[in-house]
């Protein structure tokens, strides 16, 4: 029996998703026969190419004049630049042919549309070049890199336009899935006529069929971005050979289908599946072999005579050490796009081509983040990797792609796990670079930092969320923002760049937390401790202890009504009252231009414009002097 595992549009563009090449090396590793596409890349690259651009081109011409933007009217007047171009930016993006790099980062190859108004933010004011404090007079082939990123963005922002305006890179008809209560509007827009970029994965979901000829098709959608076309997979592949099995699950399904009610998803397919994937489809293999009765069935969803059940025969998960090696046979590694759309220097790094993704925890071994689903079992399940397992890995992993970089998706990579890795590395004189999400805790000492740079880290990623020690033991982080500043600039004096997640609108948080909090968070860039950070809006989700006891933080959940689809985001009431919507976009403001060494200088308060910003209760040395 032969099981095709899909990545659906839209997930990412510059390496394949993990999810397919995980379950494909799990199931191989138990004797399945099982192969993986990955439509998202293959979505995208049919779409930007010269048929692509063709019958966009038709969809242009067939808008009513009152529904032409700047952008259409700008791909119709520069059509035939843009055909004579897809082909070859496309191709620089995919490292085929670097020489393009001169012509592109000279700015007359490439057709410009409005993306590339956001440079003339950057023109100096004796009129030089604009990009030379982020690329130096050497940086051509970055510079072309960023470059082509903005006329994919423009060639995206005509497809919005003419032809779906729910298209996205990444949050592909996002709204449809996300926290839907009902499964009306996916069921609305599956039955609408297809559009372009419908046909386009309708054709694409049977040509892979044709070419792996499986009996079985399983679907990863991690993000609600990636539903609508995951469902749209589905919707073919049963039109197209009704005795196709079609399975559901990943990250999506495991926060938000856990109540799942609709018998209407099981037109589309058969089997959806909660939590890790292993044990789930495995044993749905073993009975679709005819080895188990469908009661036997571990954490599946079925439909039967119209009515969803669910059945799980609890057999434990698998442990992680063996859940085998990660397979990307199959996937087209020389195709993916290493794009450049932010010129921070860490940011780069989430949209670079080239990362080979491995874990090396299953879970997070502090699960007591008050924001997190740490009721669920991707964060619950904790269980470490024994060094030398995971260097095996990851020698499996080089033998196989031949390359050495490699991105450690944990939800918080442990400090002990990491120091034995580096040992590991070391002791087999194995070099790597490789980079990961980590936790801002005391056990990164300066002397653990410098031996991790010396096994290859380049750079991690860690919560800070808000910046405010009240709010940081309220939501039991469990640091302070000392200790923040202490651990990050240990990494950056090892030469390891460091990113922060950030958050703000938690609860209680007032507009004086939020002003102080970005005075920690300008003073942390300005002393160097960190290089780069994301402003993101806290969200409450049923699976969080926020969600589940919101008295222990102040708040009153909004009531939500039954669901028959989707479950996660949960409103609520803050006695607070602070306007977050407004002082996000000051935040992002002031962010954005930190990260470019602009305005470190100045008080917070000028971002907060057009409203009133108290002054900052922290002390201008703050940092300085928790680093002294």
């Amino acid at each position: 029996m032969r099981v095709l595992s899909v990545i659906p549009p839209m997930t990412q563009l510059n390496v394949p998703y993990p999810s397919a090449a995980y379950l494909t090396g799990f199931l191989r590793s138990r004797g399945v026969d099982a192969v993986q596409e990955d439509l998202a890349l293959a979505l995208v690259l049919k779409l930007f190419s010269p048929d692509g651009l063709q019958a966009l081109r038709e969809c242009v011409v067939a808008l009513p004049r009152k529904r032409r933007t700047t952008t259409t009217d700008s791909y119709e007047r520069e059509f035939e630049r843009y055909l004579a171009t897809v082909d070859a930016a496309v191709a620089f993006l995919q490292g085929r042919d670097p020489s393009l790099a001169h012509r592109i980062a000279g700015r007359n190859f490439l057709p410009e549309g409005p993306r590339f108004a956001a440079l003339d933010v950057y023109v100096d004011e004796e009129g030089g070049d604009p990009l030379a404090w982020a690329f130096g007079a050497l940086g051509s082939h970055d510079r072309a890199r960023h470059f082509a990123t903005l006329y994919l963005d423009d060639l995206a922002d005509v497809l919005r336009d003419a032809v779906d305006a729910r298209f996205e890179f990444v949050r592909y008809a996002e709204s449809l899935a996300q926290s839907q209560l009902s499964f009306d509007p996916l069921a609305q827009a599956l039955a609408a006529s297809e559009n372009l970029i419908d046909r386009t994965l309708h054709d694409l979901t049977i040509s892979a069929i044709a070419r792996h000829r499986p009996q079985v098709v399983a679907l990863s959608a991690p993000f609600p971005g990636s539903v609508y076309a995951a469902f749209r997979i589905a919707q073919a592949t049963k039109a197209h050979d009704p005795s196709i099995v079609t399975v559901l699950g990943g990250g999506f399904v495991n926060t938000e289908l856990r109540e799942l009610a609709d018998p209407r998803v099981f037109d589309y397919f058969d089997y959806v599946t909660l939590d890790a994937g292993e044990r789930p489809l495995l044993a749905l293999v073993e009975h679709l072999d005819g080895k188990r009765t469908q009661v036997q069935l571990v954490r599946s969803f079925v439909c039967t005579d119209g009515k969803v059940c669910f059945i799980d025969a609890g057999d434990p998960d698998f442990a992680f050490a063996d859940t085998g090696t990660p397979t990307w046979d199959g996937l087209p590694l020389d195709r993916y796009l290493s794009v450049l759309d932010m010129l921070n220097p860490m940011h780069r790094l989430w949209s670079e081509a080239g990362w080979n993704k491995l874990t090396v925890a299953q879970g997070c071994y502090w699960k007591k983040c008050s924001f997190c689903d740490v009721s669920l079992d991707y964060i619950a399940r904790y269980e470490a990797l024994a060094a030398g397992t995971l260097v095996d890995r990851i020698e499996t992993v080089i033998a196989e792609t031949g390359r050495t970089g490699f991105h450690f998706v944990d939800e918080a990579a442990p400090p002990k796990a990491l120091k034995a890795l580096a040992e590991e590395l070391q002791k087999r004189q194995r070099a790597i670079s490789w980079w990961g999400n980590i936790r801002f805790e005391k056990s990164f000492t300066p002397a653990l930092c410098a031996e991790l740079a010396e096994s290859g880290c380049i750079a991690v990623s860690g919560g800070l969320e808000v910046a405010s020690d009240r709010l940081l033991k309220l939501m039991q982080k469990g640091v302070s923002v000392a200790q923040v500043a202490q651990v990050t600039r240990a990494f950056t004096d090892a030469g390891i760049l460091v990113h922060a997640y950030l958050m703000y609108g938690f609860p209680t948080q007032t507009v004086q937390d939020t002003v102080d909090a970005l005075e920690y968070v300008r003073q942390l860039f300005d002393a160097g401790c960190i290089q780069s950070g994301f402003f993101h809006r806290f969200v409450c989700t049923v699976h969080s202890p926020v969600g589940r006891h919101p008295e222990h933080y102040g708040v009153t959940l909004k009531p939500l009504p039954p669901t028959t689809f989707a479950r996660n985001d949960v409103g609520f009431i803050d006695p607070v009252g602070a306007d977050h919507d407004a002082l996000g976009v000051a935040l992002n403001k002031a962010l954005y231009n930190y990260m470019h060494g602009i305005g470190l200088d100045e008080d917070v308060r000028s971002w907060f414009s057009g409203m009133r910003a108290p002054r900052s209760r922290v002390p201008p040395d703050f940092i300085a002097r928790a680093l002294r």
